[in-house]
């Protein structure tokens, strides 16, 4: 039975995960995730009761119940490095054994759906649509550390070719969403009408995402690149900077998840919505109605 030293696997002297704040009997089987903080309260509100919140750092948690079955709401903050820690965590939670360090025998699979923003790289993908990423590939550097390869991942030879043709010099990696939610998701009206596509996770907010202030970018074709390009014969649909390294931890320590895209600008038409409250709080009804 695999052992994880105090300094692999930190706990809180409440018996809590270091990062997260959250003990094992606290986590539910069913988690929403988003990136803002003050996002978690917009979507515990549609519980029908609350009974535990946590707040640490960026990462902000609430858990209670709907419709009858334990739910929960948890915010990574911004970015893949955040991510990391967050599934890292989650999965400690649900399948070590916090008092022995030791790996549970029977492994517990989460379901995890993430509601988030981002911006379409496609013309005819609108402002104020929804898109959910069917796969992603990530351009930060997780798979320099992790080795991501699973039923789930992209091949490789092919995201290396794709590389190749937009001429981005590092390694990226890619995974798929879970097929479960997937189809789930398809059985209902409003996501069998929303946008499906490859999702690009990037490392940055500013030049990772073709924007430029007042710092150049060193690679001004990127974004257009990235949209012109198809890999395994499909566009890249949008760009966003969690969604890979959700499917990538999740395909490997086998959580189901899925990644529900608000999508508030359109980078190529230069267009961003007019009233991007409303369309997350349509996307969270919306998402919490499905998964309730």
């Amino acid at each position: 039975m695999t052992y994880f030293s105090p300094t692999d696997l930190i706990i809180n002297p409440d018996g809590s995960s270091y990062h997260l704040n959250i003990r094992s009997e606290q986590l539910t089987d069913t988690i929403f995730m988003v990136g803002d903080p003050e996002r978690v309260e917009k979507v515990s509100q549609h519980f029908d009761r609350i009974h535990t919140k946590i707040h640490k750092r960026e990462f902000v948690s609430h858990f209670g119940e709907l419709a009858g079955k334990p739910i929960g709401v948890l915010s990574s903050g911004i970015g893949a490095d955040n991510v990391e820690i967050v599934m890292n965590e989650l999965d400690a939670l649900a399948n070590i054994d916090f008092e022995t360090r030791e790996e549970k025998t029977v492994k517990r699979s989460l379901q995890l759906i993430r509601i988030g923003t981002s911006g379409s790289i496609q013309s005819d993908i609108p402002v104020d649509s929804v898109l959910i990423s069917n796969s992603a590939m990530g351009f930060d550097n997780l798979s320099q550390f992790y080795d991501f390869t699973s039923e789930n991942s992209l091949d490789q030879a092919t995201l290396n070719q794709f590389c190749q043709q937009i001429s981005y010099p590092l390694p990226i990696y890619g995974a798929k969403a879970s097929d479960k939610l997937l189809n789930f998701l398809a059985q209902d009206s409003y996501f069998k009408q929303a946008y499906s596509g490859i999702t690009l996770t990037a490392p940055g907010f500013y030049a990772p995402q073709g924007r430029t202030v007042r710092m150049p970018s060193l690679l001004p074709n990127y974004l257009v690149d990235c949209a012109s390009h198809k890999i395994m014969g499909q566009r890249i649909s949008n760009i966003e900077m969690e969604t890979a390294a959700y499917y990538a931890f999740s395909g490997v320590l086998g959580h189901e998840m899925v990644s529900l895209n608000a999508i508030l600008a359109n980078r190529i038409n230069h267009q961003f919505s007019t009233n991007p409250e409303k369309q997350i709080s349509q996307l969270i009804e919306r998402a919490i109605e499905v998964f309730s």
